[in-house]
């Protein structure tokens, strides 16, 4: 198994043992690549090419990346395309979601960075699922294009690039998976992909651009249409922060709330009960994977809780981290509470989390030990 490529050794043309890191990764995951390109190109042909394809997206710089690239590859074969971000709350398997779907009636549907779940979203509507994400079971009938359980772990928009480049030339994509690479802290993966895009555009242009990208996500409205509305205008990174495109200044500002956001609460205490370190936080913004990936960083033995009871009404969204070693989706599951949905427990083993309603928060903080003080009343 090849080891992770440290961040100097994405320098193409370098030698030494990151370069090598890097092409031994490469070719580690060739066959997989191959496989699912192959698995994709065959589901295309069964669309239905007299309706539009349907993307769903996930709203994060990897999620949206990978919608980006679908949409200008399935363009540059001349497919009628349209693609739906979602936001927060929302996924596909949702009545809410599927009935938007079904009423659309796609000749074809592609999920990106949504997970993999059990269920038909669109019945009779050929459906290719691209993630990365511990699987939690698998829509029949569907074609499912799944990184988790490789080593590195591809992201959903660097697979989404490999798919593209099974039907068409998309050597101009590049940037965008090295967005969603970046997106999902995997820089140091060793993927060529993220080389060569860091010798064409350079890292500090790619890093500003992904942190811009991800603020509207993370802010109060959690509105992430002109981020995807801004890459698929964009021909590079710098496009997204220039200001060339009116879409740059929504971002700026939702970026400058999301700061202000995170600088009242961080330096909120944790409360530490045995191993699990948990901070409670009440901010419209989506601070809280931030705030426990800070949190992780200061402590290394503990399982790092973030959660946040003013991001969405009726709910309480957490993110854990760890530099334990601990596998975290294993801990959320051995702790579940009885209401626990498909918003629980899903993700990564070292980065998960989820959302809970206030009853069901309330239950599994208190198996865990907690008392009243970070429990959540209406």
């Amino acid at each position: 198994m090849a080891k992770s490529a440290t961040a100097e050794g994405y320098e193409l043309g370098t030698q030494g043992p990151a370069m090598i890191e890097t092409t031994e990764i490469s070719q580690v995951l060739k066959p997989c690549v191959e496989q699912w390109k192959s698995q994709f190109r065959h589901a295309l042909e069964r669309f239905d090419r007299a309706r539009p394809i349907l993307t769903l997206a996930h709203h994060d710089a990897d999620g949206l990346a990978a919608g980006a690239i679908f949409a200008q590859a399935f363009t540059k074969i001349r497919r009628p395309t349209v693609t739906r971000i979602l936001g927060r709350g929302e996924n596909p398997w949702s009545d809410s979601v599927r009935l938007e779907v079904q009423n659309q009636h796609p000749g074809g549907l592609v999920i990106a960075d949504l997970g993999v779940r059990p269920g038909v979203v669109c019945p009779d509507t050929q459906t290719i699922v691209v993630d990365h994400h511990l699987p939690i079971g698998y829509p029949p009938g569907a074609t499912v294009i799944s990184g988790f359980g490789h080593e590195p772990t591809p992201t959903s928009g660097l697979l989404a690039l490999w798919c593209a480049q099974s039907f068409c030339e998309a050597d101009d994509l590049i940037w965008l998976a090295a967005i969603s690479i970046i997106g999902d802290m995997q820089e140091k993966a060793g993927f060529r992909e993220l080389a060569e895009a860091r010798a064409r555009f350079g890292i500090g242009a790619l890093r500003d651009a992904t942190s811009l990208l991800n603020a509207a996500r993370r802010s109060s409205s959690g509105a992430a249409q002109p981020a995807f509305d801004l890459l698929m205008k964009a021909s590079g990174p710098k496009d997204v922060t220039s200001g060339k495109f009116a879409e740059t200044e929504v971002l700026k500002k939702a970026r400058e709330e999301v700061a202000a956001a995170l600088d009242a609460v961080k330096r909120i205490p944790p409360k530490i009960i045995g191993q699990i370190a948990l901070i409670l936080m009440d901010s419209p913004c989506q601070i809280h994977p931030l705030i426990a990936q800070q949190w992780k960083n200061r402590l290394h033995k503990n399982v790092v809780m973030a959660a946040n009871k003013g991001y969405r009404p009726g709910w309480v969204h957490f993110s854990v981290r760890t530099a334990t070693g601990i596998n975290l989706l294993e801990f959320l599951s051995q702790n579940a509470p009885s209401a626990a949905d498909e918003n629980y427990g899903s993700g990564h083993v070292q980065a998960t989390g989820g959302a809970l309603t206030y009853a069901s928060w309330n239950e599994f903080i208190t198996s865990l030990g907690f008392g009243p003080e970070m429990q959540v009343r209406p």
